[in-house]
């Protein structure tokens, strides 16, 4: 697929500085970028090869200053990195656009409903009463259990695993090998020391326009949902324990754990290896820090917190600094004690 200038920046509604009918078929770093490829620079700190790259089409900032000579065609928008997010979208949705029918071999029960325009890669099982909408993407060896919803332009990695009733909606992506609705963790422990399994009869509900990591697990609640809100976006390698919700527009990085019952509030940011325990609540916009551990619940909206415990980021930040400075103040409250000493010394000899 080739694309000009115009086109772009029709797309991304950009200027145009340079050729307009200049055509690109690819993309590139803006380093090593070769003709025919579009790149793009939004740190300035690369704005060195913004003179010796041979990609015929440059994104770039609109306060991004041109000292020198360009030979790339420039289209200039607001955000040079928004804007190229958006190119990728576009060229991904059109190249799978052609991906469709059904490879073999396949195992699609007779009761199950399958929308247009779908694809079903090999060794992928359908179950009972399965509904999948139009534009559906289904790629090798995924599982679909019985009674299972998928909903429009949905598309699920190699390996996936949804579970018997699960709910996915429109436009969602999972990537390889994550499995939705495996059991919640529930076991009543017995007065003889052992623990007796709890069944996990609900189910896991995921929104619309959400998207999961490769390898991510999210478990079905015991009665009721597991539910992920629309617009949510889940890094790889995290796992959501049974009946937790997490908001809308909420973003998870890598290795994080929800503990059961935990709900979540819409436009949280939690970082990598975080962990929260069970059945706290997490207000609207709150930020938690890489590796935190949260184990109250923070009730007051847009609230960041850090460590483990987790308390208040700006709090932490000065306990940081007041640990560092540990060894000078023991040194100065030694002589202090010294002074008092010496004084009270002579105040006895007096």
């Amino acid at each position: 697929m080739e694309f000009t200038a115009k086109q772009i920046s029709s797309l991304i509604n950009g200027e145009i500085e340079g050729d307009p009918v200049v055509t690109v078929s690819s993309f590139g770093k803006l380093e090593g970028a070769e003709p025919g490829q579009l790149a793009f620079l939004a740190n300035p700190k690369y704005e060195e090869f913004l003179y010796s790259t041979k990609a015929s089409i440059i994104i770039i900032n609109n306060t991004q200053q041109v000292e020198k000579k360009v030979n790339a065609t420039l289209i200039r928008v607001p955000d040079a990195y928004s804007a190229f997010a958006i190119i990728l979208s576009a060229y991904e949705q059109m190249a799978k656009a052609n991906l469709t029918g059904i490879q073999q071999p396949v195992y699609i029960s007779d009761t199950a409903s399958l929308g247009e325009n779908i694809f079903i890669g090999a060794f992928t099982y359908i179950g009972n009463n399965v509904r999948i909408g139009n534009n559906v993407k289904l790629f090798p060896q995924v599982y679909i259990g019985d009674n299972v919803t998928i909903d429009d332009d949905s598309i699920l990695f190699p390996g996936v695993k949804i579970q018997h009733d699960c709910v996915i909606g429109k436009n969602v992506t999972i990537h390889a090998g994550s499995v939705i609705g495996g059991d919640g963790f529930g076991f009543a422990p017995q007065q003889d020391g052992s623990f007796k399994k709890v069944p996990q009869i609900g189910n896991v509900i995921v929104e619309d326009n959400v998207e999961i990591g490769a390898n991510a697990t999210i478990d079905r609640a015991t009665i009721g949902s597991t539910l992920i809100k629309s617009g949510a976006k889940l890094d790889n390698l995290i796992q959501i324990a049974h009946n937790v919700e997490v908001g809308n527009n909420t973003v998870i990085a890598a290795q994080s754990g929800i503990s059961g019952s935990t709900k979540i509030g819409n436009n949280v940011m939690i970082g990598g290896q975080a962990g929260i325990v069970g059945h706290l609540q997490i207000a609207d916009g709150s930020k938690i820090n890489a590796q935190s551990g949260v184990s109250k619940s923070i009730k007051t909206p847009n609230t960041a917190v850090t460590g483990s415990p987790a308390f208040d980021y700006s709090h932490a930040l000065r306990s940081q600094i007041l640990n560092r400075n540990l060894p000078e103040l023991e040194k100065r409250i030694k002589e202090l004690e010294q002074i008092v000493e010496r004084l009270s010394n002579e105040k006895v000899t007096e």
